[in-house]
């Protein structure tokens, strides 16, 4: 595989990770039942509050490799390894304890904060949206792999709109004010075709 495709490849997948995670942080994840018999639906953002500035962060990092150096594209790979760890350990862990995980919203349902809310949670059902934000998180990291391997060889980026790197021969010689005395004289330096 070309240096250029595994560069692609490298900011797709992390776009994809990143867009994972930040969707699953959206959606419900757990369907609770109190012990009073109230139901209470948990979104991801309130479950693993953290989960949204890491794929943002993921989404960042994918925005980010295009434009980066050969230094910036290994930090960012390594930035990309990390808070995709992170990502994983946050959904992995609401997903561990969910009644700690909903104690938040149980707490605006109910008003009990702390144990007392955890032990309002009769039951706790998760749906596949932590699933999906731990796959997105193994993505990310597995890119950030990929990135740490590989950016050295990839294609720099490119120079669309930036300046020439030399002036023309002709005008390399030129004193400051050279161009007001040919304007002056009836030569428009400009019209060098």
């Amino acid at each position: 595989m070309s240096p250029a495709r595994r560069k692609l490849l490298a900011i797709l997948a992390l776009l994809a990770a990143g867009g994972a995670v930040l969707l699953a942080a959206t959606q419900p994840w757990f369907d609770v039942r109190l012990v009073d018999g109230g139901p209470v639906e948990v979104a991801g953002g309130s479950a693993a509050p953290a989960l949204s500035a890491l794929g943002l962060a993921l989404l960042a990092a994918s925005g980010a490799l295009p434009l980066a150096g050969r230094v910036a594209r290994v930090l960012l790979g390594a930035v990309a390894v990390l808070v995709s760890a992170g990502a994983g350990a946050v959904a992995l862990s609401a997903l561990a304890d969910p009644a700690r995980a909903v104690a938040p919203a149980v707490t605006a349902a109910t008003g009990l904060a702390g144990r007392a809310a955890e032990s309002e949670v009769a039951s706790a059902a998760s749906s596949g949206w932590p699933v999906v934000a731990i796959a997105g998180a193994a993505l990310g990291a597995l890119a950030g792999v990929l990135v740490l391997a590989t950016a050295r060889s990839w294609p720099g980026p490119t120079r669309r709109y930036g300046a020439t790197d030399a002036a023309p021969a002709s005008d390399a010689r030129r004193a400051p004010g050279d161009e007001w005395d040919a304007l002056s004289s009836g030569d428009d330096p400009t019209d060098r075709g």
